[in-house]
């Protein structure tokens, strides 16, 4: 008996590594695929490949983006233009709309440097963004995972990654590999409620999530 596929919203579908995300649910016997976009030509370019679209802005109100949808993957981000506004207040938004849709699990893309963003010279805003929004999530309620990688590449993936609650040093990882494990993350009981770290590594994703 084949079990109904999940409907993930992928907020940043339009992202490079959002992109890759639609492309591997869209690829999967699991998952159909929302893609969250914010311009009637983004959703064009997802409607010509088959995949649902809805149309929403992060600085504004998001609940409808939640009609039917089972998990949700952030991959948003503003690329250090509104780091507040979207990285931050948005995801704040999108996960409160999560809750009170009754949201099955919040997989939230976030940084290496997260957890203490005053060490960070450059990048501290942005860091200090994805910080808040990841204690948001965490004192949610709803059932999280939050994955934080290293340096992001456009390498190809190697479909294999190292993965620790705190890795203790830098890295690079392709975003190929980011969006291969936030999507092996949305399993209900993968990394319930829990916060990771990951680089590139020699572990198969799927191993190393799980």
């Amino acid at each position: 008996m084949s079990k109904e596929k999940q409907n993930i919203l992928v907020a940043g579908a339009n992202g490079t590594t959002g992109r890759i995300i639609i492309d591997l649910l869209q690829n999967s016997n699991k998952y159909r695929p929302v893609a969250m976009v914010r311009k009637q030509a983004q959703k064009d370019h997802f409607a010509e490949k088959n995949v649902a679209t809805v149309l929403a802005d992060l600085e504004e109100d998001v609940s409808h983006a939640f009609n039917d949808r089972d998990k949700v993957i952030f991959a948003a981000g503003s690329g250090g233009k509104k780091v507040v506004e979207v990285d931050q207040e948005g995801a704040k938004r999108l996960i409160d709309a999560a809750k009170n849709a009754g949201t099955e699990k919040f997989v939230m893309l976030s940084s290496m440097g997260a957890d203490d963003p005053s060490q960070a010279s450059e990048l501290e805003a942005y860091l200090k963004a994805k910080h808040n929004a990841d204690e948001y999530l965490r004192e949610s309620g709803l059932n999280f995972t939050i994955v934080r990688p290293g340096q992001l590449t456009n390498n190809e993936g190697t479909g294999k990654i190292q993965l620790d609650t705190k890795l203790g040093k830098n890295g690079k990882i392709s975003r190929a590999d980011v969006a291969q494990t936030l999507v092996d993350a949305l399993p209900s009981e993968i990394k319930q409620n829990q916060t990771f770290e990951i680089l590139a590594g020699e572990q198969p994703i799927e191993e190393a999530v799980s």
